[in-house]
């Protein structure tokens, strides 16, 4: 028997009319961003797929026509901070389309990129809600930070721009102090990010190093970009980290949910220095506040000391009789050089000595003549 056929390209078709029929109208899909392929000028090629606890159950091929690229990709940037990429989830307008050569895919006509910051912030909120619950938001806040911190372990990928500001300001500090800085390299963005930094903090507790403080350091970055710091697992580990951990991610105005379980953060790597280096710079001001406190006691003691050697020097002057003498006075000895204070036991024939300030006369006792 013959059986009956369709030819491929009327059956294509059929399917064509039948899906676009479906959805005349443009819908606004929610899909994350699997692939994603850019071409200067042109065309923006992307897989839109969505993923549950069993894996990935859709996925869809989509465009953005170059006509249409050109505006949508530099506004998205401009809101998110980040360019579309792989892992966003993202919230579109598409058409659907169906081709007889190519077969189903989406003509995207718009992101809307508050969406995506949105989901992001979602994320964040849930996660310190999380956190707090739990009680680890101030676990960090518990540990003591050496007075003078020496021993760094610093958790940043070494290319970084970040790590290379934050070794060239603390190592050419002004006041010359030295710090034992140790780099344990990790993934400082994207999907990895946080995995790939936990990773590192397991291995600076494994080698057992005496380190007095963990640094971890990240330049600036997109919302999207510094994302991965706002992880759970992440920040769980630094929560409960058992050495200080200091952060130091992103631009002034960044925040992130790291931030908040550390010991202690600040807005840059070089200002991360700065704090470092201020701690030093405090001690050596209070031992020089102490030197000068102890140099001024020692002054004063000094010049009360002198003083007092002053007064005892007068007073052995004033009693000096070399000085009674030049004013005018006399002063008698007998024979033997005794002074005289009388002249009671003379008796004529005596000889006695006269000292005045210009000389002595050498007499003899003829009379003695007593008062009253």
């Amino acid at each position: 028997m013959e059986k009956e056929f369709i030819d491929l390209f009327e059956f294509q078709s059929k399917l064509k009319e039948g899906i676009e029929s479906l959805f005349p109208k443009r819908l606004w899909v929610r899909a994350e961003v699997s692939a994603v392929k850019a071409r200067n000028g042109g065309h923006c090629y992307l897989e839109l797929s969505q993923s549950d606890a069993t894996g990935l159950v859709a996925k869809v091929n989509a465009i953005i026509w170059s006509s249409r690229y050109r505006f949508i990709a530099p506004y998205f940037e401009s809101v998110t901070g980040s360019p579309i990429s792989e892992g966003m989830l993202i919230l579109v307008e598409v058409q659907v389309t169906y081709s007889q050569l190519y077969g189903f895919s989406l003509i995207i006509n718009d992101i809307d990129p508050e969406y995506s910051v949105g989901v992001k912030e979602l994320e964040r909120q849930r996660t310190i809600e999380r956190l707090a619950s739990e009680g680890l938001m101030d676990l960090q806040k518990l540990l003591e930070l050496p007075e003078l911190p020496y021993r760094l372990a610093v958790v940043s990928a070494p290319d970084a721009a970040g790590y290379r500001d934050f070794r060239k300001h603390i190592d050419e500090n002004a006041y010359g102090f030295k710090f034992d800085i140790t780099l344990y390299p990790a993934l400082m963005q994207g999907a990895e990010c946080p995995k790939s930094i936990i990773s590192a903090l397991d291995v600076i507790v494994e080698e057992g190093e005496e380190y007095d403080a963990v640094l971890v350091l990240r330049g600036g970055g997109s919302k999207l970009d510094l994302a991965c710091y706002d992880d759970y697992d992440l920040a769980a580990v630094i929560a409960q980290y058992p050495l200080p951990v200091l952060t130091a991610i992103g631009h002034d105005q960044d925040f992130h949910v790291c931030d908040m379980v550390a010991y202690e953060y600040v807005k840059t790597p070089t200002a991360l220095a700065d704090y470092l280096i201020g701690i030093y710079e405090d001690e050596d001001a209070r031992l020089s506040s102490y030197q000068t406190r102890v140099k001024l006691a020692f002054t004063n003691r000094i010049a009360l000391m002198e003083s007092a050697l002053k007064v005892l020097q007068a007073r052995i002057q004033g009693a000096d009789p070399r000085r009674i003498l030049e004013r005018g006075y006399a002063l008698a000895v007998d024979a033997e050089g005794v002074v005289l204070k009388g002249a009671s036991g003379r008796r004529s024939g005596d000889k006695v000595a006269v000292l005045f300030a210009d000389g002595t006369l050498e007499c003899t006792v003829d009379n003695i003549r007593r008062n009253g």
